[in-house]
């Protein structure tokens, strides 16, 4: 059973132990992400799915990582210190990936104990005092928009149907170029896209997702896309109450923080 479900950001930036004294100017992300540490720690996950924009795979094939542990950790960002470990879940793991194989969609194992920033970020920021299962899963870079719909929608039933309680995290950060400081400089799409997806998460609408300009997708550039359409996908027909905790962008990059609380 689905037990919560929310959209973070994924900066390093996040952390102090990257961010330093800059990690600060993050305030209102780093507040809705206490909030939402500790609503998800009293849904008491038996498992975490984790929706990541950033572990290498298949451009064509979505991909779970199978592992018997896991590690989050900073390292590629000089912080050798941190890091935390989880354990797998191959029963669950198995029975995905034989569901998404009758569903005919594109799906690889792929396994490396080593977590990327957009898992590991998340995991060290909202799982601080406690351990839980995982299972990351990557979007596939090369297939359309409706087949990451297709996707999460396919997903949702090995969650809703599972006697376990899970918890679905997606990541990603919104547009890298909405000021002339912004990490990709100033794209005038970059805020449409801010706005679109703060406009879709408001009313839980896949459809303002989908109907979204490609060139405004494009040239926002961003790594929250496809994630949030796989979130909205598993979503569907499931009655939440979305509440976006925190929208900001103190390093030129939008972070989105929200919860789907579940009915």
């Amino acid at each position: 059973m689905l037990t919560f479900a929310a959209f973070v950001p994924h900066s390093p930036l996040l952390l102090k132990t990257v961010g330093k004294e800059h990690t600060q100017k993050a305030k209102q992300t780093l507040t809705a992400l206490h909030t939402l540490a500790d609503r998800l720690e009293a849904a008491k996950p038996d498992l975490i799915v984790i929706i990541s924009a950033h572990q290498a795979a298949q451009p064509k094939a979505f991909s779970g990582n199978l592992s018997e542990t896991y590690r989050a950790h900073l390292e590629a960002f000089g912080d050798m210190g941190t890091q935390k470990k989880f354990s797998g879940d191959p029963a669950f793991f198995d029975s995905v990936q034989r569901h998404l194989r009758k569903q005919s969609i594109p799906f690889v194992l792929q396994t490396s104990e080593d977590l990327d920033h957009g898992a590991s970020v998340p995991l060290l920021l909202l799982t601080k005092s406690w351990f839980c299962p995982l299972l990351p899963i990557t979007y596939a870079s090369q297939l359309s928009v409706r087949v990451h719909r297709q996707f999460g929608y396919a997903l949702k039933d090995e969650v809703v149907n599972s006697p376990k309680r899970i918890a679905l995290l997606a990541s990603g950060d919104l547009s890298h170029a909405l000021r002339t400081e912004s990490p990709e400089g100033f794209h005038q799409e970059g805020m449409l896209f801010d706005e679109a997806v703060q406009e879709a998460v408001t009313h839980q609408s896949i459809s303002k997702l989908l109907a979204l300009k490609k060139e405004v997708i494009e040239q926002s550039v961003q790594c929250a896309y496809r994630p949030l359409l796989i979130l909205f996908g598993l979503l569907e027909h499931i009655q939440t109450t979305p509440e976006i905790l925190s929208y900001e962008s103190p390093f030129g990059v939008g972070f989105l923080t929200a919860d789907f609380r579940l009915e």
